[in-house]
């Protein structure tokens, strides 16, 4: 079972949510690394917010796109900078 974790940017249906997954990617040449993202839509059975970052795990399929379901709820990347800021202080 695949596990991803992501940021919920779009939550506008009403039990779905399209979830952005980034990783990091070296190029082969130049040694670079870079930025690489992926968008899923998920299956949300309670409701999320934007920003939110969320745990994503793969099911078998609900629909045409719908393959992954959110199992864990984070905070928001806003309180997570809030967070950081204080512990700096």
């Amino acid at each position: 079972m695949k596990i991803l974790t992501g940021v919920v940017i779009s939550p506008k249906m009403e039990k779905s949510a399209t979830v952005r997954v980034d990783r990091m990617w070296r190029h082969p040449i130049y040694k670079k690394m870079m930025k690489r993202s992926k968008k899923f839509l998920v299956h949300a059975e309670s409701p999320v917010k934007a920003g939110e970052i969320v745990k994503i795990a793969e099911i078998k399929p609900m629909s045409k796109l719908k393959r992954w379901r959110i199992i864990e709820e984070a905070k928001n990347k806003e309180q997570k900078t809030k967070n950081k800021k204080q512990e700096r202080k």
